[in-house]
């Protein structure tokens, strides 16, 4: 079931360990609003999904192999994405806060577990092989991990497909649960939950839904070790970043966490974007109220107005969304540099 994060807007670092195909302008499961690429001096395109683009080092510029190692360059555009399409117009700087956000993340949480990232660099030559100066601050360049095929989504609050699956369960007459955690009666939209929970997911291709499954299916999938680390490592994570937002005037809600395995180590390994406003549901403390949606710092903007009778458009026909309004584009950009500017207490520049 999609959650409204895209709708977490789960990103593509699936693509790091090349386990899903390779998306290019001529594959007909790319999607049209995906613009090509940019070009960088001493890399090669692979991949593109939602936000991201994926580059692996040019073969012929580094004869030797990269001076870095096994690493991939994760570029995060300013494409924005919700109900499995990608929109139009991109919302400015979004690829930067997305990418600012997750570096100052972790370093917070640097003592919990380690990150994939090698380096922010911004290149002199091709021959150093850092970061290109065209995609400076909006990209890393990442340790390529294989990562697991499981989504560490954690909650603390109750909302969005958690909701859904909690009242289905209680319109059946069972015990309100999400992915087989059971959850006490009474809960609406915006509750608090007694305990975080791990809610996993699968991982979707390109355009699908991803799936809410519980612990035992994970374990299932990856094996009991793997399971309960990948559980133990989020619920830590998010108890340390909940805290983190709170005292910051923001309730971090939910948040999805991907990991994977160093090839030469065997260690787990944070990966992808962390904690970001595409991954996670931040809201406004002093506007919390359960029982209603809760104004947020994200993409929930675009959503709402897709949503409305203004945008004129049917979700449920084939037809794709229309272009967001000057006015939705503003406010959402407005919406993801204030999320950066509370958290770090730094001042947004591109």
């Amino acid at each position: 079931m999609s959650d409204g994060r895209d709708e977490l807007d789960y990103p593509d670092t699936a693509a790091m360990d090349h386990t899903r195909g390779v998306i290019t302008p001529s594959n007909p499961n790319t999607p049209a609003t995906i613009p090509p690429a940019p070009v960088l001096p001493g890399w090669t395109h692979t991949y593109s999904g939602k936000v991201r683009d994926l580059y692996v080092p040019d073969e012929a510029a580094y004869t030797g192999g990269h001076p870095l190692g096994d690493v991939v360059l994760v570029v995060a555009s300013d494409r924005v994405s919700a109900f499995d399409h990608v929109l139009s117009p991109a919302i400015p700087d979004k690829g930067a806060v997305l990418t600012g956000i997750s570096l100052w993340w972790f370093e917070q949480i640097a003592d919990l577990v380690d990150n994939h990232v090698v380096s922010t660099d911004v290149s002199v030559t091709i021959e150093d092989g850092l970061v290109p100066a065209a995609v400076a601050g909006r990209a890393m360049i990442c340790k390529r991990l294989g990562m697991f095929p499981v989504e560490c989504v954690v909650r603390g609050y109750l909302t969005g497909s958690g909701l859904v699956e909690y009242r289905a369960a209680l319109a059946e007459g069972k015990p309100g649960s999400v992915c087989g955690v059971v959850l006490p009666d009474g809960l609406e939209d915006g509750s608090r939950l007694p305990e975080a929970i791990f809610t996993p997911a699968t991982k979707a291709e390109l355009g699908d839904h991803d799936e809410n499954v519980s612990f035992d299916y994970v374990v299932n999938l990856i094996g009991a070790e793997h399971a309960a680390a990948l559980r133990d490592l989020t619920l830590a994570v998010y108890s340390r970043a909940e805290s983190i937002a709170r005292e910051r005037g923001i309730i971090l809600a939910d948040t999805k966490l991907e990991f994977g395995l160093d090839p030469a180590t065997g260690a787990i390994i944070l990966g992808d974007e962390v904690l970001t406003p595409d991954s996670s549901r931040f809201w406004p403390a002093d506007q919390w109220q359960p029982g209603q949606s809760q104004p947020s710092f994200d993409k929930q903007y675009v959503r709402d107005w897709l949503a409305s009778s203004a945008s004129g458009w049917d979700r449920s026909a084939d037809g794709p969304p229309p272009a967001l309004p000057t006015e939705v584009v503003e406010r959402t950009r407005t919406r993801y540099v204030e999320a950066y500017e509370r958290l770090t207490g730094s001042a947004f520049g591109p």
